[in-house]
């Protein structure tokens, strides 16, 4: 296919790694399409998104800088709404991006991650103390019953959501939300049901507040701190999906990187690499994110000997640029954790770059080393070749992780 055709993005995120191969081949920006027959410009070079994730030109506001938005065009029936129809920081621009900004982050302060740790700690023993009761026929489900679960509760609980009707259909939603191949009808009952449910859990903490961000955030609205009810909903909605969808995936990434490649895991078994090399080289090599939805040139752009329009729609290819060999040279696509240079941006970069991400890391350096200690000779229970991505072409994870705990500890 000529390069000036737009690319076309598998909504299913079938292989996020030769789609990222195939971006980088056509140039640093290359024209997309995403579902819906909606165009972009995929960002696939680590210096260029970089550079463009700080550009004052480039914006993440659709209600004042996106006209297909403004027309109309972009329905709760398009699966990707939800990533660009909120009212929050993840959209907002300007003076309204660092008004919002500034409420949400004593939250996520070094001291408050720091305040969370031992709950962190006894979550993850909690899990790993139950994951021999979720062997099946001599297999566990990773993904399912310890990179899902992780994050689930420690996002949960800091954001004061009761277990129970609200915590289940909570996550169902935001599961859909990164699936971005629903259909048109499946994607607005989606939307529907996701806001009913986050109506639901602020009116419980205006009836029962508590030490929790959902009751910290309701009652920054309440006291005139220009924080609308919308942005109440809306902040919920952002903190609690990428509080869960992020750590997920860069879980299961890096227990899959460590099965997949056992001289890593001699490595860090060893004390030759840290936990923290691994955790980083898991975010450079398979951003948990793919693509993130999205951001609009202000006024004309020309990047790489390309103009982007004003107007014009950009997709952060995290997944791609993370990558990417002009930054990362020859063996960017290599799981490596000896290697020197890990930067990355797979929790952003510049003003939006992500809250959460103490907290993320925390979590993985509390989970990660806990269940290799707890189980020593963990294994993947079926050839990698085998396992199948997550159906998105945001969400960068795997459907399951199928593997086989220590004997002794697993009771077979």
């Amino acid at each position: 296919m000529p390069t000036d055709d737009p690319y076309v993005l598998d909504p299913a995120g079938h292989d996020i790694r030769a789609e990222g191969a195939q971006l980088r081949a056509r140039g640093p920006v290359t024209k997309v399409i995403l579902p819906g027959d909606v165009p972009a410009w995929s960002i696939s070079s680590h210096t260029l998104l970089e550079q463009l994730l700080t550009d004052p030109r480039v914006s993440k506001d659709p209600r004042q800088h996106w006209p297909r938005f403004i027309a109309g065009k972009i329905t709760p029936e398009w699966p990707l709404y939800a990533w660009v129809s909120v009212t929050n920081m993840f959209t907002a621009y300007g003076s309204d991006h660092r008004r919002l900004r500034r409420l949400v982050t004593p939250a996520f302060t070094a001291r408050r991650t720091a305040q969370l740790l031992p709950r962190v700690e006894r979550i993850v023993a909690s899990v790993l103390d139950d994951l021999p009761g979720a062997v099946i026929d001599g297999v566990v489900d990773l993904r399912q019953h310890f990179a899902y679960v992780i994050p689930t509760l420690v996002i949960t609980e800091l954001m004061g959501v009761p277990e129970g009707s609200i915590a289940v259909g909570i996550r169902a939603c935001i599961d859909n939300i990164f699936n971005t191949g629903l259909g048109p009808e499946d994607a607005a009952a989606n939307h529907h049901a996701t806001y009913h449910l986050l109506n639901d859990l602020i009116d419980y903490r205006r009836r029962k507040p508590g030490n929790d961000l959902t009751s910290y955030l309701i009652a920054s609205g309440d006291s005139n701190e220009s924080l609308t009810e919308t942005e109440v909903v809306d902040t919920l909605l952002l903190i609690i999906a990428a509080g869960h969808e992020t750590t997920v995936n860069l879980l299961d990434n890096a227990v899959y990187a460590l099965l997949t490649s056992p001289d890593q895991l001699h490595l860090v078994r060893t004390g030759k690499v840290t936990w923290t090399d691994v955790i980083e080289e898991s975010l450079r090599v398979d951003a948990p994110v793919a693509h993130l939805p999205l951001r609009y040139a202000v006024e004309d752009i020309t990047v790489a000997g390309t103009t982007i329009l004003k107007g014009d729609a950009i997709l952060a290819s995290y997944a791609a640029a993370g990558q990417d060999p002009e930054h990362h040279g020859p063996s960017a696509g290599v799981f490596d954790a000896t290697r020197e240079i890990k930067d990355h941006l797979a929790f952003g970069y510049g003003v939006h770059y992500c809250l959460g991400a103490p907290l993320a890391r925390m979590e993985a350096a509390t989970a990660l080393p806990t269940l290799f200690q707890r189980f020593p000779s963990l294994a993947l229970a079926r050839s990698a070749a085998r396992i199948e991505p997550v159906p998105s072409l945001i969400s960068n994870g795997h459907r399951s992780l199928p593997a086989t705990l220590d004997p002794v500890e697993a009771g077979t």
